[in-house]
């Protein structure tokens, strides 16, 4: 079992800023993939970015500039920098682990982008 613990949302202006950070702890794999995804009022949820143990990382393309994921693998840590927020950047946003055979959600974290 993994537990993924997420913190780091809130309100912000569009334009504004926000990191979100999630910390694993449990059962880690030395082979896995972290990362965030969002759900929107109404809207299905969809990926915003995910990295591996090794460094790849994947972005949805509506935040492609704006968003950065990093991890420290060690601590079984990943953050996401947020940049040039816009209100449909508005969500839950999830942390999620996972590996070939298992997945873990977090609780969600709420992004407001509202002036």
């Amino acid at each position: 079992q993994v537990q993924l613990v997420e913190s780091g949302g809130g309100l912000v202006q569009p334009g504004g800023s926000l990191r979100l950070s999630c910390a694993a702890s449990g059962s880690i794999s030395t082979i896995n993939a972290m990362g965030w995804h969002r759900q929107a009022p109404g809207k299905q949820r969809e990926l915003v970015a995910t990295i591996t143990t090794d460094g790849a990382t994947n972005y949805a393309d509506s935040v492609k500039g704006r968003f950065t994921i990093s991890r420290d693998t060690a601590e079984n840590t990943v953050a996401l920098q947020m940049n040039s927020l816009k209100p449909e950047d508005t969500a839950v946003y999830y942390c999620r682990y996972s590996t070939t055979y298992y997945a873990r959600w977090g609780r969600g974290t709420q992004v407001t982008v509202s002036s």
